[in-house]
């Protein structure tokens, strides 16, 4: 039941005779810490920030005059929060969520009783807010919402002093009980079956600045002698509800017969009325529909705004609610709901009391400023000059702006009103200019760029001129080999350059402002005098010339699963003498659309030629360069040869192939590239025997497939990548193919070595390992015996890097006298450092047959074979093999005389 109003004036009357009884240690602490997200939090602790209190309940059982309970808001309190202890005249208890100013703390209801000088912030409650018995107790950024009483927020019990501003109230809040000074401001109000404000005894209650929904009552409602009260500045809406039982009209603004004494209306801002079932005004018992007939019967509403739609009504431009409010009225506050300041909108007449620009309602309008722009005139220019710096905002409100500019040089930032100023740098610098610009709201946006500040000296021309190569954290880059970038940066250029003429040295130019980095490709490796002028924008001149060598960068090899990228026994068009087959390297490929070639300088492939009209010799090179001297397969009337080729590949992105003389068809199988900052290191080795099924498993059938352990084996780590090897068939029962590939149930539609009976062959291989270490061979028909030799492998702890070479014929015995079988030859020419090579080796006129091995000059020769040897063919083979002292060392078997030509292709280095 209701408290009488006897028993509530007596109760006030012994609060306030005798207060409330607390006692504070001397040594308390001015805050108490609540989380019940902490992991040391004990509610028999000290509620320090190290060990917080776990509930709520435990801070405010003990807090004392001055003290703050911090709650921390990350998880909801399954607690009502009931305060009834007292603080002290300038020493209030406070009870404030965090750790941010706008944090909520999530309580099931609030309960302030029998409690004086309190102040409750940030409380989220799903159970209502009760004050009872209490005094000077202020309750901000509050939401409260109740589904056991009509009211969200009830003050009662004969309490005082009750304030409650910047809150979200989803419903009514009724004023009980005698309650006396209660004020309402800047609050979002909903109300329901009874009045949004409802004061039933509530005298000197004051509703200020408030947006209100009224639903089945009214806006605000002052009854049962709630005298001396007052609604001003509000901003009431009239909404339709779904059902209500009130027989009467709602009306805006409604005061009792008991209550009008004293109490005052005006500058509030009725939206949507009148209209059916809704009255702006119930005074007295009396209707007023309009804000004229309101004023001359009672002398309130003088300033009332009516609107008959809520349309373009609240705190955004056209809305009469703007700068039209009484700032004198009592309970105005400096912020509004969301804690911004009042402002002044320059568009909008001042219609206020006095020429008073506070907003009615909860909210007050602000400006926007959604970025600023910065114009600096003179952003490069010698140590003196006046630089002239403009601000540009993207705003509302004109001229209402407060702009901070700092130099970055260290002198102290301008704060000023203007959008431009003037600033004079005393010494060079690569500076960032940055603008502040603030609203009265403390909204903000900046924008920063960059200046240079220049000796003041003549321009004078310098540049450095690198490598250009892929990045490792964007291997598909596109960057072609024997790019070049030439950066002229390091020019003493007081003013901004108009012109950069750069002639690379072949032929290309480049014209350009400014003095960014430009890139070129050269088609082939060489020395080139690069030349850069430069002309600013005084006209004053400047030319330095360098020369640059241009050449392969060192590289890491990418396996990739074996593809095949020409066959033109499908594409009708086999390799003539006379033209050049321009043959794609798709390193990478987009999404949809073509390919490039990423990164990559080099490829190796696997080339077959088949099916040539005479005996004929093929030689690949990168395209755009002169075809070389060297060969890579050499194959008889009718033949079929295959061999591996490791070739860089051209600017364009290609390469160039050509037969000799006659014709043939042409089949490229693409196994992998090599790519600066990717891949693998290479480790090479002295040819070593792992696999001879002439030994060990016996011959390979057709159709069949044997899986051979290639890591952890023969000097080879287990965490090999790829492996190089020597792949040689002997004793082929009829011509077929052999491929080897990693992953057994995943066999490749390429090849890698073609057998014919009563011959031996070979072809060099690099295969990536599969499972457990292993690679796996096939053949498609017959049966052959297969030998693998290692020549070395790939892994990420590898020791060396390839460097491409422009083919080069490196020894050619046809020009010194003939290799005698148990010979050695010694072939000299590599570069100085290299400590493996990848070369193409030939044998010819051949006079019995036997096989060469290849190996570093001064080591010892290994049993391994590095390519076969066959009297009346002429037979090649990629080679990798170790380097010592710039030279290998070439041993023929005793099986008779051969002519040995020798071509480079790359070289490895350690790096």
């Amino acid at each position: 039941m209701r408290p009488t109003r006897a028993t509530v004036l007596l109760t006030a009357g012994l609060v306030t005779l005798l207060g409330v009884p607390a006692a504070a240690a001397a040594d308390a602490p001015s805050t108490l810490y609540v989380s019940n997200s902490h992991s040391r939090c004990s509610d028999t602790g000290p509620g320090s920030e190290a060990t917080p209190f776990c509930a709520i309940a435990a801070a405010t059982k003990i807090v004392q005059p001055g003290q703050t309970v911090r709650i921390t808001a990350y998880k909801p309190y399954e607690e009502t929060v009931t305060l009834d202890r007292s603080g002290e005249p300038g020493k209030p208890v406070t009870i404030v969520a965090g750790p941010n100013p706008g944090s909520l703390a999530q309580v099931k209801g609030l309960n302030v009783q029998d409690a004086s000088h309190v102040v409750v912030r940030g409380l989220s409650s799903a159970g209502g807010v009760q004050v009872s018995r209490s005094t000077d107790v202020e309750l901000d950024r509050i939401t409260s919402v109740s589904t056991t009483d009509p009211a969200s927020v009830v003050v009662g019990w004969g309490s005082a002093d009750v304030r409650m501003s910047r809150s979200y109230l989803l419903n009514p809040v009724r004023i009980e009980g005698g309650s006396r000074g209660t004020v309402l401001s800047r609050n979002q109000i909903r109300g329901g079956i009874t009045a949004a404000v409802d004061a039933v005894w509530g005298p000197g209650t004051v509703v200020t600045n408030n947006t209100l929904y009224l639903s089945c009552d009214a806006g605000v409602s002052f009854r049962g002698a709630s005298t001396g009260s007052g609604a001003f500045n509000n901003l009431i809406f009239s909404t339709t509800p779904r059902s209500c039982n009130n027989p009467g009209p709602r009306s805006g603004i409604l005061v009792g017969q008991d209550s009008t004494t004293g109490t005052r209306a005006d500058y509030n801002l009725l939206a949507g009325f009148p209209a059916d079932g809704v009255v702006p005004y119930k005074w007295a018992e009396t209707v007023h529909t309009t804000a004229a007939a309101f004023q001359a019967a009672t002398g309130q509403g003088a300033h009332d705004i009516l609107t008959p739609t809520t349309s373009d009504v609240g705190p955004w431009m056209r809305s009469p609610t703007i700068d039209s409010g009484d700032p004198t009225a009592p309970g105005v506050l400096p912020t509004d709901y969301s804690g911004y300041p009042v402002t002044d909108d320059p568009r909008v007449p001042n219609t206020g009391k006095d020429g008073g620009f506070v907003d009615r309602g909860a909210h007050e309008s602000q400006d926007e400023v959604r970025g600023v722009q910065l114009e600096i005139a003179q952003n490069w220019a010698p140590v003196g000059t006046t630089v002239q710096v403009r601000a540009v905002p993207d705003n509302d409100w004109p001229g209402t702006l407060t702009y901070r500019y700092d130099f970055g040089d260290g002198t102290a930032p301008v704060v000023t009103k203007a959008a431009a100023v003037e600033h004079v740098y005393q010494s060079p610098c690569a500076c960032t200019v940055q603008v502040t610009a603030t609203t009265a709201a403390g909204k903000q946006a900046y924008r920063q760029q960059s200046v240079k500040v220049t000796p003041d000296a003549p321009l004078a021309t310098a540049f450095t001129a690198q490598p250009y190569l892929p990045s490792a954290s964007d291997p598909n880059q596109l960057v072609k080999p024997l790019s070049v970038q030439v950066d002229p940066r390091s020019a003493a250029a007081p003013w901004p350059i108009a012109q950069k003429d750069v002639d690379f040295g072949d032929g290309a130019r480049d014209l350009s402002g400014g003095l960014d980095p430009v890139q070129h490709t050269y088609k082939q490796p060489g020395t080139y005098k690069v030349t850069v002028t430069l002309t600013d924008i005084k006209g004053a001149v400047s030319t330095a010339e360098r020369t640059v060598q241009v050449a392969y960068t060192p590289a890491g090899y990418v396996a990739v699963p074996p593809r095949r990228i020409l066959d033109s026994r499908t594409t009708a068009s086999p390799d003539k003498g006379v033209s050049v087959a321009q043959i794609d390297v798709p390193v990478h490929y987009y999404s949809s659309g073509p390919h490039h070639t990423a990164g990559a300088s080099a490829a190796v492939l696997n080339v077959t030629v088949t099916g040539a009209t005479e005996d004929t010799h093929l030689s690949v090179w990168p395209s755009g360069q002169p075809r070389p001297i060297t060969s890579n397969v050499n194959v008889k009337t009718g033949g079929t040869s295959s061999n591996t080729v490791t070739v860089p590949i051209g600017a364009d992105g290609k390469i160039s192939a050509q037969l000799n003389s006659g014709r043939a068809t042409l089949i490229v199988d693409f196994v992998g590239y090599y790519q600066p900052d990717a891949g693998q290191r290479f480790s090479p080795l002295a040819p070593t025997r792992l696999v001879d099924t002439r030994t060990t498993g016996g011959a390979l059938g057709g159709g069949q497939a044997r899986t051979v352990k290639v890591a952890g084996v023969g000097g080879i780590p287990a965490d090999a990548t790829a492996v190089a090897l020597n792949l040689t068939g002997t004793g082929a029962t009829e011509q077929a193919h052999v491929i080897a590939y990693p992953e057994p149930d995943k066999r490749p539609g390429t090849s890698n070595l073609n057998v014919e009976p009563g011959k031996d062959k070979s072809n060099q291989v690099i295969v990536p390992v599969g499972p457990n270490g292993t690679i796996t061979l096939y053949t498609n028909t017959g049966s052959t015996h297969l030998v693998l030799d290692a020549v070395g492998y790939y892994a990420t702890n590898g020791s060396t890097l390839f460097t491409p070479a422009v083919p080069q014929r490196l020894a050619d015995t046809r020009t010194t006298g003939k290799l005698a079988p148990g010979a050695t030859t010694s072939v000299a020419g590599l570069p100085a450092g290299a400590v493996g090579a990848a070369l193409n080796v030939t044998a010819t006129d051949t006079t019995g047959p036997g096989f060469l091995t290849v190996y570093g000059h001064g080591g010892t020769r290994p049993e391994a074979s590095s390519l076969q040897t066959r009297p009346g063919e002429t037979v090649p083979n990629h080679v990798t093999t170790p380097v010592a002292d710039g030279r290998v060392s070439i041993w023929n078997s005793y099986g008779g005389g051969n002519h040995v030509i020798t071509d480079l292709f790359g070289y490895f280095t350690r790096g």
